[in-house]
């Protein structure tokens, strides 16, 4: 630790709001010097993909500057899903057009990468609204398709597919759609309690809602495959008739009307029936598909969780930049006792609390530059690119999901006991996490997919020659570090090969279990690679000098971060050095001594508005229970 820290001044570039000694009232009171200003708006044009602040961005940001959206104390659990659906409608007022948001995956997942910061319930409602319902009725043919009722939200959307029995294995649902060849219509039904819709927000809070309904289709007693039927769930005088809806407990993190719910012989018109070239029915019955497999037809009618796994991970990554911005301005403001008698020093004086949050400040700038150069890249493939993009994204969705609960967890812990505090912005941050990690797929299931697709890819067989022998180069150069986690991805890529080419014969699930740990570790390590590409691209577009430097240590941080969990199988496969790996320690501690002076331009450049952070006691170096200061010894039920 240097002498600066040690002595309770930080360096120059460090921005402190300290509190008088021994007050309860103390007020932030330094100004933030212009070169800090400038370089944490440098940081933020990168971080918010330039022009994307503010035409994708800004509009959703403006929302947290809204009184409407700060935080409500005392609130029951049922008054909270009330308030979210009343939130979700003034998202809606904000917007030009509900249609052409749900065509565009950027400014979508910029909704959800603002919303999640105040209220989980909303970012869960504006996921399905949105993306899963309306987009997937605009997915579809819908020619005379009239959606001002779901546009206006007079009728809010939700998105039923997953059962009781059928959750990660949703191709084998059992929910039927039978085709009444009298009517032209169909005859939805739940034929067992194991395939009541497990979940969905379909109670009556929120005023009359519809569904797209996932529902195995049956002509003529034949099964065609899971298609999406457009169903009308409840009115303003309650559910409709068929419409059978019971309230899940509460759950953990932000409330939800979660239910469960099933459907006895409700009977639809054909326009129900969500059309596309993978399904459709002519006007005598006959049913034609372009897709003759039934998994690919129902993966074509679900198409839409792929765009809500970019929704996911956005919606958990700003969850966890502000759970780190919070965390790092209560570092700088709270005060503690120094290594003198009398002497006062801010938490972040302490390498091992600095130390903790810089590392999840590398992991969050990772994050953030892995989404824009996923998200770009899924807006942009061309069709033979969407398998494996789609995968990517996947990847993606699971590594940023659970890099954030570990950042959330680590910010709240960071702000001790006053991280307990709803009001204090982080209480509910990790367990609103969780529920990110779940939808859209399974972190562990969709990885475990992308592993056995990635298996036998020619990853890295094609990656360029090591530029030197491995004694020759040094833990600060960026390129070999790279090098160094691609190798672990081969790495873990063999061991797989190896374990499932040993398995039991005979027994696929048995060879797959020999194998699945190290895919599942080559898919880790891959994810990695693709953050610290998309971050070294961004260093590169930094205009600003300084900026650039900071970003690549930054960048080399996390690598190393990332690098010392392989390190036995690096030195063991001759790709690092003993040297290297005894220096590894040393070598971080030195990039996070140089680093530490600019933790509050790395956190200010997470561009989270000054009205929102004014709501946060201890964003500004207040803390909960200062009301009682000026009265010492005085319990509050008495005050």
């Amino acid at each position: 630790m240097t002498t600066a820290l040690l002595s309770g001044h930080l360096p120059s570039g460090t921005v402190v709001f300290p509190l008088a000694e021994d007050s309860c009232r103390g007020e932030r009171a330094a100004r933030t010097p212009q070169p800090h200003r400038v370089l944490s708006g440098e940081l933020a044009r990168l971080l918010f993909d330039g022009g994307s602040r503010a035409s994708v961005h800004a509009a959703w940001r403006g929302l947290l500057t809204d009184e409407r959206f700060h935080h409500r104390p005392g609130m029951t659990p049922e008054q909270r899903v009330a308030l979210s659906y009343d939130r979700l409608r003034q998202v809606n007022d904000v917007i030009d057009s509900p249609e052409q948001l749900a065509r565009d995956p950027e400014r979508l997942a910029a909704l959800h990468e603002w919303t999640g910061v105040v209220d989980g319930g909303l970012c869960t409602l504006a996921s399905i609204h949105y993306n899963l319902f309306l987009g997937s009725l605009l997915d579809h043919e819908n020619a005379g398709r009239d959606l001002s009722e779901f546009t206006s939200m007079r009728r809010t959307g939700t998105f039923l597919c997953t059962e009781l029995d059928h959750g990660n294995d949703a191709p084998a649902l059992q929910t039927t759609a039978e085709l009444d060849r009298e009517t032209g219509g169909f005859v939805l039904n739940t034929p067992t309690a194991g395939a009541q819709k497990f979940m969905p927000n379909t109670s009556l809070t929120g005023g009359p809602k519809s569904a797209v309904v996932a529902a195995r289709l049956l002509i003529d007693g034949e099964d065609q495959g899971v298609y999406l039927f457009l169903t009308p769930l409840s009115d303003d005088h309650g559910h409709l008739p068929g419409v059978r809806v019971r309230r899940l407990p509460e759950r953990t993190g932000t409330p939800v009307d979660h239910c469960l719910t099933a459907f006895d012989h409700v009977r639809l018109p054909r326009e129900a029936l969500l059309q596309a070239d993978h399904g459709r029915l002519d006007a005598h019955g006959t049913f034609t598909s372009t897709m003759g497999s039934p998994r690919k037809r129902f993966l074509k009618s679900i198409d839409r969780v792929t765009t809500g796994k970019l929704c996911m991970s956005a919606g958990t990554l700003g969850m966890a930049r502000a759970s780190l911005a919070i965390a790092v301005r209560h570092a700088h403001s709270r005060q503690i006792s120094g290594p003198r008698r009398g002497l006062r020093v801010p938490l972040m004086a302490h390498r091992s609390h600095h130390g903790r949050l810089l590392h999840c400040l590398a992991l969050a700038y990772a994050m953030s530059f892995l989404h824009r150069s996923v998200l770009t890249r899924w807006v942009g493939h061309c069709p033979e690119e969407r398998e494996d993009t789609a995968r990517l994204v996947a990847i993606a969705k699971g590594w940023i999901t659970w890099q954030a609960r570990a950042i959330t967890t680590e910010s709240r812990e960071r702000c001790g006991a006053q991280g307990f505090f709803p009001v204090n912005g982080i209480s509910d941050l990790p367990s609103n996490v969780e529920g990110g990690i779940t939808a859209e797929g399974d972190n562990l299931v969709i990885w475990l997919k992308a592993a056995s697709e990635m298996l036998f890819d020619r990853q890295g067989e094609d990656r360029p020659a090591a530029r030197g022998a491995a004694g020759d180069r040094a833990l600060s150069d960026l390129s070999f570090l790279r090098e160094l986690l691609a190798e672990v991805v081969t790495g873990w890529q063999s061991r797989a090969r190896d374990a499932l080419r040993s398995g039991p014969k005979g027994d696929p699930l048995g060879r797959w279990n020999e194998a699945s740990a190290p895919a599942l570790e080559m898919v880790s390590a891959y994810a990695c690679l693709q953050a610290a590409d998309a971050f070294t691209a961004a260093a590169a577009r930094a205009q600003d000098p300084e900026a650039r430097r900071i970003l690549e240590e930054l960048c080399r941080l996390f690598l190393l971060q990332q690098l010392s969990a392989h390190s036995g199988l690096l030195l063991a496969d001759n790709h690092m050095t003993a040297e290297h790996v005894r220096s590894l320690w040393s070598t971080v501690n030195d990039l996070i001594a140089r680093l530490a002076p600019h933790t509050m331009t790395l956190a200010d450049a997470f561009d989270l508005p000054a009205e929102f952070l004014a709501t946060v006691p201890i964003a500004g170096g207040g803390r909960i229970g200062q009301e009682h200061c000026e009265q010492p010894g005085a319990h509050p039920e008495h005050s």
